[in-house]
């Protein structure tokens, strides 16, 4: 029973404090920014700033901090939504799938879905033939219903810093 508890208290989210919340905040903004400057904005020194940006990553909450590319100034220029639906729902079908899909590259984001589609898919390529042979590797690599693709004309909105939500209230 105690291992039960051990567990369910690991599974569930530490609550952050306001300065938590100031630092994911700063990092999501810059993540280049060294641990003195993130304190000087949050309002710690650097040593109880390091500590708690540690805790943050030992304890999953950040979870990784990577630079940010402008896909069309190397080459990417199309984003294509892709929706898939499957007739078969299986635990075996959907590993197969989500292993596939999992291994393109062309992939940056893959969801399973409810309601009218299966799974979304944004996949980012060069140009129509490499989406293409794109589409003609996913289809090849499971039984699939159908694959509706939709292509972004312009992007006007994409951020990746979440809004950190305000502490509730004590």
């Amino acid at each position: 029973m105690a291992d039960l508890d051990a567990a369910a208290v690991l599974d569930s989210p530490r609550r952050l404090d306001a300065i938590d919340r100031k630092i994911l905040t700063v990092l999501q903004a810059d993540a280049s920014l060294s641990v003195a400057e993130i304190g000087d904005r949050v309002g710690l020194s650097s040593t109880p700033c390091w500590k708690r940006i540690q805790r943050l990553e030992a304890e999953g909450i950040i979870l990784r901090r990577v630079a940010l590319v402008d896909q069309n100034k190397i080459g990417l220029g199309i984003t294509v939504f892709v929706s898939v639906e499957s007739s078969d729902h299986s635990d075996a079908w959907l590993k197969k799938f989500a292993d596939a899909v999992s291994a393109m590259p062309e992939v940056m984001e893959f969801y399973r879905m409810a309601g009218d589609v299966d799974y979304m898919l944004r996949v980012v390529v060069a140009d129509m033939q490499s989406y293409d042979t794109f589409y003609k590797k996913l289809i090849a690599a499971v039984p699939l219903k159908n694959v509706t693709s939709r292509f972004a004309m312009e992007k006007i909105k994409s951020i990746t810093a979440l809004p950190v939500p305000a502490a509730p209230a004590a």
